[in-house]
């Protein structure tokens, strides 16, 4: 089995190193990652200008781009043969909600889906990143299922409590929930007297209800959301018509 790595948080994320060296003994693994922190990346494609792929002295690839650049140079024009999966991560901190709109971890994974490879993105829900341990069993868990898939192409967002694994309670198939609006954006003046901003932090859960990855990390459970990418918004389409006939 071939795998493809990706994440957001760069090839010298503790993260991807823990994963990869957790899934080598199950698939040869190829990892290519971000030169440095793209966190928020979403699904952007740098078309501006051209990129290089290098190779790092533990053997990982990197390259000065996005997420999404890795994932695409790398089934479009690296690897001689496609990967049979491609996984995003172990991200430090959770992927929740509409966090996979902004995810560079998500679009990365999302990337390998558009391609028609099965992918996975898979976060710790924590800033400590006290348990990478938990995540990686997870990953080769999903892993080693891999052969009773469902059949195509399919995309997974994970996310793990970060705790243990002997304290996690399970595994639940969740939906998205909701935040509210982010914070404020912080203003402030710079060493030079001029006026710099910070886009404030995500808000706090909206939708938390039952069935939600917000409500399986809270008590203790692994969260998997299936994910698509149609955007269409299928209810409105009949009273867009109305209204443009109108």
């Amino acid at each position: 089995m071939r795998i493809l790595l990706s994440n957001d948080d760069g090839y010298f994320a503790p993260g991807l190193e823990r994963l990869a060296a957790a899934l080598a003994p199950h698939a040869d693994i190829t990892v290519v990652a971000p030169e440095r922190d793209r966190s928020g990346a979403s699904n952007s494609l740098t078309l501006d200008r051209p990129l290089m792929v290098r190779r790092a002295p533990n053997g990982f690839l990197f390259v000065n781009g996005t997420p999404t650049d890795c994932v695409h140079l790398a089934v479009t024009g690296l690897l001689d043969t496609l990967p049979d999966m491609v996984i995003s991560g172990i991200n430090l901190g959770a992927n929740m909600g509409d966090d996979t709109i902004y995810s560079g971890t998500v679009a990365a994974a999302t990337e390998g889906f558009l391609l028609g490879i099965p992918s996975i993105a898979i976060s710790l829900a924590s800033k400590t990143a006290s348990h990478f341990e938990s995540a990686c069993d997870i990953a080769v868990d999903l892993v080693r299922r891999h052969g009773r898939a469902p059949a195509g192409s399919w995309l997974l967002n994970v996310n793990v409590p970060d705790v243990p694994r002997a304290e996690l309670r399970g595994v639940r198939v969740t939906r998205l929930g909701r935040r509210h609006k982010a914070e404020n954006t912080i203003k402030m003046k710079n060493p030079r007297g001029e006026t710099v901003y910070w886009v404030g932090a995500a808000g706090p859960a909206a939708d938390a209800g039952e069935g939600t990855d917000f409500r399986a990390i809270e008590e203790r459970f692994v969260s998997i959301t299936p994910l698509q990418i149609d955007l269409t918004h299928r209810d409105r389409m009949g009273e867009v018509g109305e209204w443009l006939n109108a």
